[in-house]
């Protein structure tokens, strides 16, 4: 993948179809707060509304101009903090998931000139976890028995990543 073209664009309603078939996969689903099967039209109404929200940056990950994952930045705060969710096709090749990262890193540091990044993942997801220190992260707490998945509770992992600090990573790793 290090010879290929790595982008982020605008997520389309073109690509709803692909977007849901990635999120309703169960290996994708299973680590997401909401874990039913989401329709057609759920999804399209949640497109409708939050592409519409400034707030919100819907962006499809493309290597090659072939679509392989899905990132949402969305700032919730003044001054510049947001969160962010994301993932890849279930079939993409190894490594693709940090090459999404970093890409998505980029684009909220330097298009969108975030202050803060944030991330949550479910404390059984242990690549989430891994995923985010990877990039740089820092494990900023957890909020014990935080969702309920019907049956039992569960602690979310808080992280976050500051501009000044993903600028010091990448200003070494050059």
């Amino acid at each position: 993948m290090d010879k290929s073209q790595l982008k982020l664009r605008l997520m389309q309603e073109s690509d709803l179809e692909l977007v849901l078939s990635w999120r309703n996969h169960i290996d994708v689903r299973r680590y997401m707060y909401t874990q039913h099967e989401i329709s057609l039209t759920e999804h399209t109404n949640w497109f409708n509304k939050v592409s519409k929200d400034s707030n919100y940056n819907l962006l499809i990950f493309e290597v090659d101009n072939k679509p392989l994952g899905f990132v949402n930045i969305h700032q919730i705060a003044q001054g510049g903090i947001a969160d962010w969710g994301f993932y890849t096709s279930p079939d993409a090749p190894k490594g693709t998931g940090y090459k999404l990262g970093e890409q998505a890193l980029d684009y909220a540091f330097n298009t969108l000139q975030i202050h803060k990044l944030c991330g949550q993942a479910l404390d059984f997801n242990e690549a989430s976890r891994k995923f985010h220190k990877r990039l740089g992260f820092k494990k900023e707490g957890a909020l014990e028995q935080h969702h309920f998945d019907g049956q039992k509770y569960y602690d979310v992992m808080c992280f976050g990543l500051l501009a000044s600090e993903y600028h010091l990573i990448t200003n070494n790793e050059s």
